[in-house]
């Protein structure tokens, strides 16, 4: 990816910037959650930038990484990381923004890429994050009476959950499972 790039976002966003770095040709930049909404925009509509593809949505826990590298600020023990992509421009960037365990909440990117939509519910299902303005947030690879959250580094190794009843299907049994009498 070109330096252009990750300066122009640097230089838009300095009072955002809590640091960059650029490691085997991956830029990253990590922002606060305020500048969001508007740095989503400026992503993709900018034409220096254009970066018409969201690749992944995902989140880090950093509880018991208090040196990350990337410069956890104190008192922050999340990252969501996006992952983006412009195809005409063929460069990539990261976008990493630190959030609290008491407050993990961050704006959708959803309204700018429609394809946010199943990461970001599946950092909600795993992580616990809330993304604020989300058209659907729910659970997506867990049941709904799921305690905790499974991706996070202070769930149990044995992280019992509570039974609930099968489901019962309505209709015509399927084939070979009958009661044989």
């Amino acid at each position: 990816m070109s330096q252009k790039a990750l300066q122009k976002i640097v230089e838009t966003y300095q009072d955002f910037i809590l640091g960059t770095h650029d490691q085997h040709g991956d830029e990253t930049v990590i922002v606060m959650r305020d500048a969001l909404p508007d740095l989503f925009h400026f992503l993709k509509y900018d034409p220096d930038l254009a970066f018409d593809m969201l690749l992944d949505v995902t989140a880090v826990d950093c509880v018991k990484m208090r040196n990350e590298p990337d410069g956890l600020p104190e008192g922050h023990r999340f990252f969501v990381v996006y992952h983006f992509r412009s195809l005409g421009l063929r460069q990539r960037i990261r976008i990493k923004v630190p959030l609290s365990e008491d407050d993990p909440v961050i704006p959708t990117a959803c309204g700018v890429w429609k394809g946010a939509n199943w990461p970001e519910r599946e950092a909600y299902d795993m992580f616990g994050i809330v993304f604020k303005g989300h058209p659907d947030l729910r659970r997506i690879l867990l049941y709904d009476e799921f305690q905790g959250y499974p991706l996070r580094k202070d769930y149990p190794l044995r992280g019992y959950q509570p039974r609930i009843p099968m489901p019962t299907l309505k209709g015509d049994p399927v084939p070979g499972l009958e009661d044989s009498k």
